[in-house]
């Protein structure tokens, strides 16, 4: 080891940041560990949660060029407007910092090297790390396996700690090889016996030279049987979870067996770089068992658990299927495991991505949406019977992934649910939010559980929940229950005397909180009507690129854009004739059975009556609505706003986005779009179990990357990829310059995000992190976009005030139109503007 003792100069005193050696027991490297067991620290600095933008003042120096590495003594303005102070902070006998500072502060720390080398960063507690000014990702549910490679500089090397939940580890070690394979967070399948089909896993890695690697690859053996994966390139200095196929052996009797990866370079006469070796349960088919497949939102790999229906099924007999959302912290397959097996129907649990994941919103919602598509295709439902239930975050998970899809379920049994981020999971909106405030709202519309629901009026709603919950509170289920008896007439609930969070009270296998006999009773009385059984439609949506359909109805464009979208129509076949109101509705689809024969279709919306003649065979018609009429056309361009892409901002983030990070600026605003893109790959790969494609400008091509989301890191000015994704936006960025549309925003120091179609797909998005010199650019550093319940809409452009007033340091706010334009648009814009 190359160290010696760090300092940091408090006053006139040099006081030790101290190291203590332990081997590296919970790490993937036969090295000693170096702990950081010393350091200052502030508290009272951030109140982040789950806001948009929020004041930071130490965020503000980084930002501003100004930051310094702090002395015991110094004093910032927090948010509140007190003074706050660094103080010396010691971690405890096991080397955790606790108290004050370690929850939503800063400590800082530092280490001294003797030459430069490369690092291993293992730390836990924190939402992100500054390493030598360098942003790398945090582990802030303390999963205990995000290991970071870092470079070393011969003398003091700092790292600033933004804190999360109350405690926080860090520690450095020397990695065992150049890149290796973590042991820590694989995605492994179980096996099934007699099953040879290929499957899929992943693991996490790491990169710990400073240069860019290619030509590895991945070597997967079970039992002989040997699969070989390209591994995609990998950034310098970077962990990256990689996926590899498995060729699954003939396997007959259940236990479990061994995985071997050898990670070898096929450029350099296939030497072996690194190896590792996992344990892959196998399972019987009546076991419960995980599912892994590759993932459309970003290439990844993912898995999905199984709790496989114990009774005889055929083509005219189909099971069941209970669609079950897991709770904060569990895994899915934990939560398929805590059912029983069910004779009359197969229990899918997906992930959430993590079992922290995204609150089943967001990317949460679109892997539950991507399983539902997967397992229903492998298990063949029958489609009148699928249901849908969850615990806790998974029983908020009930209540919104339900309100969103309400045709994709017969009945729903949320159980110690939550219902939305305002009423429990630390979201707050102002009473007389402004203008900008009110854009920031609507970028999380679809979060709005009582606002869409309405839409439980076409399901069976059972409510299950302890009356002793000290978790979420018993006043949840409450508050929706009285809500649901003003219009809801298919609900039943239980509230289980004495009951906490997680409770069993029988004898029964599974457990009675997830695994209630009369919910699924009540399921089992409940069948999800076909479309053309259906005759009237109560459906709201907030964002037809979310939710779009419902059985015969598709509401595909909004007047304005991410506010509640309604229908209320009924449908008389032998009339033909649609008969309701609508609300905040530009283009709607209307479908109704073929018929043989042309004839007159009848509607009457909104007080406006008309005849069509429909010619024969045609199964729908497209309407638009002009002023206070609506008029018949064709369906929406694809260019335009649609099911196929709406925004917001975050949603671009799918359709395998691949990132894209500036070549052509500054050496600092390279180093920053460098820095920015990685930092936001490996957030959200701990996040959402993800893998993104990273690269530079110079090395994009559209043709390469047919009908993928693209995220560029830079400016017009930097990213050589712009001219070909953004020529014809409405928002360009240059230094010192943003332009949106006929506006215009003058300084150095303006950030700005925003997405447009991407012009040569149907489906993809391009989306810009960008900034008007290096400190606009580092104003984007901390944004919450993968944080779910954060809201961001269509664009945004920020000045450095956010950082001491929050949103009040917001410039611009809103969404382009339906045909992607300013002008037919809504943007709110600062007083100043």
């Amino acid at each position: 080891m190359n160290e010696q003792t760090a300092f940091l100069l408090f006053g006139a005193a040099l006081v030790g940041i101290a190291f203590q050696p332990l081997y590296a027991a919970d790490n993937d490297n036969a090295s000693a560990e170096l702990r950081f067991t010393s350091g200052i620290g502030i508290a009272g600095i951030s109140s982040r949660g789950r806001s948009t933008v929020s004041p930071d003042p130490v965020q503000a120096e980084i930002a501003n060029g100004t930051w310094h590495a702090p002395t015991a003594g110094d004093t910032l303005l927090s948010p509140r407007g007190s003074n706050v102070t660094w103080e010396a902070v010691q971690a405890d006998t096991n080397g955790v910092f606790t108290g004050s500072t370690a929850r939503g502060g800063y400590i800082f720390v530092t280490h001294v090297a003797t030459e430069d080398s490369v690092m291993l960063l293992n730390a836990a507690g924190h939402n992100m790390v500054y390493a030598n000014g360098e942003p790398r990702n945090g582990d802030v549910y303390n999963y205990g396996y995000v290991q970071v490679p870092v470079a070393i500089h011969r003398g003091t090397n700092e790292f600033l700690f933004a804190t999360g939940r109350g405690r926080l580890r860090a520690s450095l070690s020397e990695p065992r090889a150049p890149q290796m394979i973590l042991s820590g967070d694989p995605t492994l399948p179980d096996l099934l016996t007699g099953d040879r089909s290929e499957t899929w896993g992943a693991v996490v890695v790491v990169n710990s030279t400073k240069e860019t690697t290619a030509g590895l690859e991945i070597t997967a053996e079970v039992n002989g049987r040997r699969h070989t994966t390209k591994v995609p390139k990998m950034l310098p200095l970077s962990a990256r979870k990689m996926g590899f196929q498995i060729a699954a052996p003939s396997l007959h009797t259940g236990g479990e067996t061994t995985l071997k990866l050898t990670l070898h370079d096929r450029e350099n006469h296939n030497h072996v770089v690194d190896q590792a070796e996992f344990k892959l349960r196998i399972r019987e088919p009546q076991q419960t068992r995980k599912i892994t497949f590759v993932s459309d939102i970003d290439g990844s790999v993912q898995y999905y658990a199984v709790n496989p229906a114990s009774g005889e099924f055929d083509e005219h007999n189909r099971p069941a299927m209970f669609f079950s959302l897991h709770g904060a912290s569990v895994e899915a397959i934990g939560q398929a495991d805590a059912y029983s097996p069910k004779k009359w129907g197969v229990i899918v649990t997906p992930t959430n991505r993590r079992p922290y994941g995204f609150d089943w919103e967001e990317w949460g919602r679109m892997d539950a949406l991507e399983v539902l598509n997967l397992a229903t295709a492998k298990f063949r439902p029958s489609p009148d019977q699928v249901y849908l239930t969850g615990h806790s975050m998974g029983g908020h998970g009930t209540w919104n992934f339900g309100a969103n899809f309400p045709n994709r379920f017969a009945a729903i049994g949320p159980s110690a649910g939550w219902i939305s981020f305002w009423s429990y999971a630390g979201s707050s909106r102002s009473e007389e939010p402004n203008a900008i405030e009110q854009m920031l709202l609507r970028g999380m519309a679809p979060a709005d559980t009582m606002g869409l629901s309405t839409n439980y009026s076409q399901l069976g709603v059972y409510i299950l929940h302890g009356d002793a919950d000290d978790n979420v509170p018993i006043k949840e289920a409450r508050t929706m229950r009285a809500h649901l008896q003003t219009f809801l007439r298919d609900l039943d609930w239980h509230e289980e005397p004495g009951a906490g969070h997680w409770w069993d009270n029988s004898d029964e296998p599974g457990a009675a909180c997830v695994d209630w006999p009369p919910m699924f009773d009540f399921f089992a009385r409940h069948r999800l009507p076909a479309d053309d059984e259906v005759r009237q439609v109560n459906f709201t949506t907030m964002n037809p690129g979310v939710s779009a359909t419902d059985h015969w109805v598709t509401i595909a464009q909004q007047q304005h854009a991410l506010q509640a979208s309604r229908v209320n129509i009924e449908f008389d076949p032998q009339k033909r004739r649609f008969t309701g109101t609508t609300k905040n509705v530009a283009t709607l689809e209307l479908r109704f059975p073929a018929r043989s024969e042309a004839g007159d279709l009848i509607l009457a919306l909104d007080d406006h009556s008309q005849t069509n003649a429909v010619a024969a065979g045609r199964t729908n018609i497209w309407l638009h609505r002009v002023g206070e009429d609506w008029e018949t056309g064709t369906a929406p361009a694809a260019s335009e706003k649609g099911p196929n892409r709406a925004g917001p901002f975050k949603e671009a983030f799918q359709h395998r986005m691949v990132f894209v990070y500036a070549t052509h600026g500054t050496p600092e605003e390279n180093a920053w779009a460098f820095d920015k893109a990685r930092f936001d790959a490996e957030q959200f790969q701990y996040r959402g179990n993800g893998s993104i494609d990273v690269l530079a400008d110079t090395e994009f091509a559209p043709a390469k990357f047919p009908d993928r989301s693209v995220i560029l890191y830079g400016n017009r000015d930097s990213n050589a990829a712009w001219s070909a994704l953004l020529a014809d936006s409405p928002v360009q960025i240059g230094r010192d310059e943003i332009r949106l549309s006929d506006h215009e925003f003058r300084g150095a120091d303006l950030g700005c995000v925003f997405m447009r179609p991407r012009r040569d797909s149907d489906t993809a998005s391009v989306a810009v992190v960008s900034g008007t010199g290096i400190n606009g650019l580092r104003l984007t550093d901390r944004l919450s976009y993968f944080t779910s319940g954060t809201g961001f809409p269509d664009c945004l452009i920020l000045s450095p005030e956010i950082l001491e007033k929050g949103t009040a340091g917001i410039l611009a706010a809103g969404f382009f139109g339906n045909d992607w334009s300013v002008e037919r648009g809504e943007i709110a814009f600062h007083e100043q503007y």
